[in-house]
């Protein structure tokens, strides 16, 4: 069965990684941690918390937003770091990132570094955030880089937000049209076909249809495709808590004929934006291609990125692994390549995000400007057919009787 394991390791270069990963063992876990050049020196069972623990709450994007945003300004203006923490943490309107502000402010007092604080909770700051802290620290840059991942987490909130966008609207589309056939199935068309019962006859073609698919519906039919649909959203569920089961899945998305495309240029933008704001900010390459692999969202993207971060290891450029794991439009690899040629890979990193964030919006917008119409059409059209078909009868009726 499979268990949830916290784990703590140490990268080649040195660098103390943790995180959380589902296994069946902590050998599966030891296993996987040592295929991508991480040596582990813990791995234990994750301990269920409670509802209550850090004030009844939980850590939200918008609040490690507000934090960073604040947090840089203060650090800019001279303020020292206990003091600004000291600051924030009475501040802080969610009791949850309180209580968080609170502990790290009193490690960092201890004699811990702000980022070897942070890394004590990835739930709310992730390895992202703290490797980018630790190269501010080290470079003495930490308000830039602060203000920087500010910067990074609102692009990714926003472009979160545009999927999200584009997913609910076909589906609360989907279902309304599903709620408003079964209302009309149940209940109207059994009061019409009393009344052709009553009249006798054989009925027309389509109404013999729609009468038997409502006496499918009111039946143990309706029953039966209520729990096909939760059974089938259960198996998908269950099947992602696996390994194998997460990338078919992820594999499958991004092979959809519409959805498909505009996931991958998320996961491009995602990539990229992550990749460059890592590099820009003094993360060494193979740290910021494991920070980005873990933050990539899918499966397909996090195993290619790390087949790239194996090449670089090697001592190949990036460019040229990430061409042949062929997740990555070619357009990408060519401007990744010129970026190393040049030197500046960051800012070539920053324009392909900039651009595929274009083209997300491009795409949404076209999306939903596309389906409108088509489900407007698809729900008009089926509860024309019914109408129609249960007044076909009636129309058979007047004929005969002129």
């Amino acid at each position: 069965m499979a268990q949830v394991f916290e784990w703590s390791g140490k990268t080649a270069s040195g660098t103390v990684e943790t995180g959380e990963m589902q296994a069946s063992s902590r050998e599966e876990v030891a296993g996987q941690l040592q295929r991508k050049g991480i040596v582990p020196t813990l791995i234990k069972v994750k301990e269920k918390k409670s509802f209550l623990s850090f004030g009844g709450g939980s850590v939200s994007d918008k609040d490690i937003v507000v934090f960073t945003r604040q947090f840089s300004v203060m650090i800019d203006a001279g303020l020292p770091l206990v003091q600004a923490l000291d600051i924030l943490s009475t501040q802080a309107e969610n009791p949850a990132m309180r209580s968080i502000l609170v502990v790290i402010k009193n490690d960092v007092e201890g004699g811990s570094t702000f980022a070897d604080s942070l890394k004590k909770h990835p739930k709310a700051f992730t390895s992202l955030y703290a490797n980018m802290v630790a190269a501010g620290e080290v470079g003495g840059i930490l308000d830039t880089i602060l203000q920087r991942l500010a910067a990074y987490m609102e692009k990714t909130a926003k472009l979160r937000k545009q999927i999200k966008g584009a997913m609910v609207y076909p589906i609360t589309i989907s279902v309304i049209a599903a709620a408003v056939v079964s209302v009309i199935l149940i209940f109207v068309v059994p009061v019409f076909q009393d009344m052709f019962a009553q009249l006798g006859g054989v009925l027309p073609l389509p109404t013999r249809i729609v009468v038997a698919f409502s006496k499918f519906i009111s039946g143990i039919g309706g029953v039966f495709t209520l729990i096909s649909i939760i059974g089938f959203f259960v198996f998908i569920k269950q099947i992602r808590k696996t390994d194998k089961g997460l990338f078919i899945t992820d594999k499958i998305s991004l092979g959809l004929p519409i959805f498909g495309i505009l996931l991958k240029k998320v996961a491009v933008s995602k990539f990229t934006r992550t990749m460059g704001t890592l590099v820009s900010s003094g993360v060494p390459i193979l740290d910021a291609l494991d920070i980005t692999a873990k933050t990539a969202g899918n499966r397909v993207i996090e195993l290619a990125v790390y087949e790239v971060r194996q090449g670089v290891s090697e001592g190949k450029t990036i460019a040229e692994p990430l061409a042949k794991t062929k997740v990555f439009p070619q357009m990408v690899t060519h401007m990744i390549a010129v970026g190393e040629q040049t030197g500046a890979m960051d800012t070539m990193l920053s324009k392909i995000a900039d651009f595929y964030d274009d083209e997300v919006d491009a795409a949404v917008a076209g999306l939903t400007a596309a389906m409108e119409p088509v489900m407007m059409v698809g729900l008009g059209g089926a509860v024309g057919f019914i109408i129609v078909a249960m007044y076909l009868p009636i129309f058979s009726i007047f004929q005969h009787i002129q």
